[in-house]
């Protein structure tokens, strides 16, 4: 009898963690607005602060369904740093997130390989909502304040990265608070500011309001993104 109640327990948690997933589970071949793909963002980082991730879309099976096409809604400019993982800390799966990942998130001066990427996801994917998103204790904005105050030079090609986030440094110079915090949403900003202006692709889809871009600071402490 205890063995009988035990399976059925069992049974019903199995087919509540099926509904569950299967609401956290929309059809991706569906167009979304940018408000509908930055609340799902939001709801996913709220889970994974909460320590109550779903895990969605990450079973064998998920990953054959996107074989043949994606439907992303979302594309995430972010840092390299091996602590920033867009698909855990906004617990989403296969195929919700277009990821483009350089250390420091920069994206004015990385060239045609970031902005081809971003404007690919834009003009073929139809991606409706491009985030910047920093995070706290960000390696190459620290370096960039660091150099920028010794007026020194760094080895190889990093002195090269590092000094395309030294606007951002010099832009928050000035704010009150703490000089690495403020450098890193300044430089948040500023690729945000320079994506909306940024021709010939997304420029004129955020004027006619069919793309949204927002910016964002993951804190590595507390696990929650904020939008800036």
């Amino acid at each position: 009898m205890l063995q009988m109640t035990r399976r059925r327990a069992w049974k019903a948690i199995g087919i509540a963690g099926a509904l569950t997933r299967l609401a956290a589970e929309p059809d991706r071949s569906q167009p979304v607005s940018a408000k509908h793909a930055l609340d799902d963002l939001l709801a996913g980082n709220a889970r994974f602060k909460a320590g109550q991730p779903l895990h969605p879309r990450r079973r064998p099976e998920d990953f054959r369904a996107t074989a043949a096409a994606q439907f992303p809604q979302a594309v995430i400019i972010t840092c390299s740093d091996s602590r920033v993982a867009p698909e855990v800390l906004f617990d989403v799966g296969v195929g919700d997130v277009f990821i483009i990942r350089i250390a420091g998130n920069i994206i004015a001066g990385a060239g045609v390989t970031i902005k081809g990427s971003i404007e690919y996801a834009v003009a073929e994917l139809n991606v409706p909502l491009i985030m910047v998103l920093g995070h706290s204790n960000c390696g190459a904005v620290k370096s960039a304040v660091q150099h920028l105050n010794d007026n020194d030079a760094l080895p190889g090609s990093i002195n090269g990265l590092v000094n395309l986030v030294k606007p951002a440094v010099a832009a928050s110079k000035n704010q009150p608070g703490d000089p690495l915090s403020n450098a890193i949403r300044q430089n948040v900003i500023l690729g945000v500011n320079f994506l909306s202006d940024f021709g010939p692709i997304i420029a004129p889809k955020v004027k006619s309001g069919s793309v949204k871009i927002v910016g964002g600071v993951y804190d590595l402490q507390t696990g929650s993104v904020a939008l800036v």
